[in-house]
């Protein structure tokens, strides 16, 4: 029984294995694919993402950069650079938060709004068209419904480790 046993680990962790491979082959080839089909108007997959974080209805007061990073679920080192790269591009502004002087407030700029509306956007709705070729909607709304599944046990192990750092 110890043997059966054993060999349904061993594919579950060969299965495990190729998916995680494959996902890391995705994450690689959206960062090349898709900063080619920005590059034009300047941008990388990283400002791409900062600049949709911050055009959502809810980001358009500003979002403080621990908060961005939350949501990006990068660190905040990483980000400081980029966004720092992007201030100096005139994409973004990160001003001191009138409700938290120790916080700061990243905010698109109207030259970011612009370039993001009447640039960026029809580039990526294009990427898009080409990287979803032969998907259904249906199986759009599958994949999203597993990703949002990984990623939430992700985020249970990240919380887990972290409290077991914090511990140690």
């Amino acid at each position: 029984m110890q043997k059966t046993s054993k060999i349904r680990d061993s594919s579950r962790f060969d299965l495990a294995n190729r998916l995680f491979f494959r996902l890391y082959q995705c994450a690689n080839m959206l960062h090349k694919t898709g900063t080619r089909a920005v590059e034009a108007e300047g941008l990388t997959t990283q400002q791409w993402a900062v600049l949709g974080a911050l055009s959502r209805p809810e980001a358009q007061p500003g979002m403080s950069v621990g908060d961005l990073a939350r949501y990006l679920m990068v660190s905040r080192q990483n980000l400081s650079g980029l966004i720092s790269r992007m201030e100096r591009d005139g994409h973004v502004t990160a001003q001191a938060d009138a409700r938290d002087r120790r916080s700061r407030l990243v905010c698109m700029t109207k030259p970011g709004r612009k370039l993001w509306v009447a640039q960026a956007t029809p580039k990526i709705e294009a990427y898009y068209e080409a990287v979803l070729d032969n998907f259904s909607s249906d199986d759009m709304t599958h994949t999203l419904h597993y990703l949002l599944k990984l990623l939430d046990n992700m985020k249970r192990v990240d919380e887990r480790e972290r409290v077991a750092d914090d511990d140690a």
